[in-house]
């Protein structure tokens, strides 16, 4: 059978209304998040740190690893599946938590850029300098 193109659009339409605006764009920018898990390598950081503080620091770089890795993969598969699904509705995230993950002792502030500065006078208000490098936790104002 053939699908006619006016009951295809007519199909689309009707997801895309029944979907309402924001649980489409809230579920895309959690999918784009969490695809970028490798990148940013928070599930991995957050997995070490946890395992050297509950059970000691020999299964931080053994156990840790692992349970980072397993976990970036999970919510890189969930991401590639939130991104595929955004304009289907949803009512809940898949995985928990639904942002991204850091570690605790680490909270990422709004980039140092003139462009995202409060004080327009004199094209500074503070930040973070290099949040995309790893290992790089310098932050202007630091209080």
């Amino acid at each position: 059978m053939q699908i006619s193109k006016l009951s295809l659009m007519l199909g689309a339409a009707v997801a895309v209304l029944a979907a309402g605006c924001a649980g489409p764009e809230q579920k895309l920018g959690r999918g784009l998040n969490n695809m970028t898990e490798f990148t940013r390598m928070g599930e991995m950081q957050r997995s070490v740190e946890q395992t050297a503080l509950w059970y000691g620091p020999d299964k931080a770089y053994t156990t840790g690893v692992i349970h980072g890795f397993n976990r970036s993969v999970a919510r890189t598969a969930v991401g590639i599946y939130e991104v595929a699904t955004f304009p289907f509705p949803s009512y809940k995230p898949v995985i928990y938590p639904e942002g991204p993950v850091y570690p605790d002792n680490y909270t990422p502030s709004i980039i140092a850029d003139p462009t995202l500065a409060t004080d327009t006078d004199l094209s500074f208000s503070g930040g973070d300098i290099a949040p995309f490098v790893p290992g790089s936790r310098f932050s202007i104002f630091d209080n």
